[in-house]
């Protein structure tokens, strides 16, 4: 199958946390550790790179988010400065770690639909140097 003819959304796919091309095979092996090969399609998958993509997208979002909110229920309710870090930490802490794995996921899907000549591409690293 072509990577442009793939009929896997790419917002799917990385929210399920597939492969992108197939949307069968699992794209993580640990937590946040893409895998090598697709075990379904065997997209190799270790030349996909998101870098720091969803970190900063989540960072935006859940602060666009829980920020509002923080100060809005830090108005209303007296709480200990105390509890207010504890309360606000585990919410921020949670919904990273959260959407972390699906945002990754996203952003890898996204790059294999625009950029898929990377996953195909022979790797340049593993020519002789002395060639």
């Amino acid at each position: 199958m072509e990577p442009d003819a793939s009929p896997v959304a790419p917002i799917l796919a990385g929210l399920r946390c597939k492969c992108p091309r197939c949307g069968r095979g699992d794209l993580f092996v640990g937590f946040l550790t893409v895998a090598e090969r697709c075990a379904v399609c065997g997209l190799d998958l270790a030349r996909g790179d998101s870098g720091d993509g969803p970190a900063v997208f989540l960072i935006f979002i859940l602060g666009f988010i829980i920020v509002p909110v923080a100060l809005m229920v830090s108005m209303r309710v007296d709480w200990p400065l105390w509890l207010t870090g504890l309360v606000w930490g585990v919410v921020i802490l949670g919904g990273t770690l959260g959407l972390l794995r699906p945002a990754k996921g996203v952003v890898f899907a996204l790059q294999y639909r625009y950029r898929p000549a990377e996953f195909e591409a022979p790797d340049h690293n593993d020519r002789d140097p002395g060639a």
